[in-house]
């Protein structure tokens, strides 16, 4: 399974209200970047995802599951966007943030930190182990 990092402004949608959103879990609509895009469309179902709070946290606070594949966004009328549904898997328990990542040695080559604004990204196993380890989270 395939490894990703989903970012969102807290203030928007932050991690309790996907915890809210329970097993159904939310669409990831409103994205308007086509690598992201096209990220969502290589996902599968059951991927697990990074969720990270932009803007204001600047932090990994949980993981996530893809839970619905690649479909229209709903938050359009374009064709050209689509999304996937995620689901809140569990928190970290220690919440993992940004400064953290860039001064990791082992996380330089990491797209959250050569590419911090792509809202949706793949991990690597060994950054998701690292970040993991890092959060007192199990993989």
């Amino acid at each position: 399974m395939a490894k990703w990092l989903f970012k969102s402004e807290p203030d928007v949608w932050g991690w309790n209200a996907q915890v809210a959103k329970g097993d159904a879990g939310e669409e990831w609509g409103g994205v308007r970047n086509y690598q992201a895009r096209n990220n969502m469309r290589a996902m599968a179902l059951g991927d697990q995802g990074f969720f990270y709070h932009s803007r204001t946290g600047l932090e990994i606070v949980g993981i996530v599951e893809v839970c619905a594949l690649s479909h229209p966004d709903s938050t359009t009328d374009d064709e050209r966007w689509d999304c996937v549904d995620i689901k809140a898997v569990r928190p970290f328990k220690t919440t993992v943030t940004l400064e953290q990542i860039k001064t990791d040695p082992r996380l330089a080559d990491m797209i959250l930190v050569k590419n911090s604004r792509l809202s949706v990204q793949p991990v690597s196993d060994t950054e998701w182990e690292i970040i993991c380890d890092l959060g007192n989270t199990k993989p």
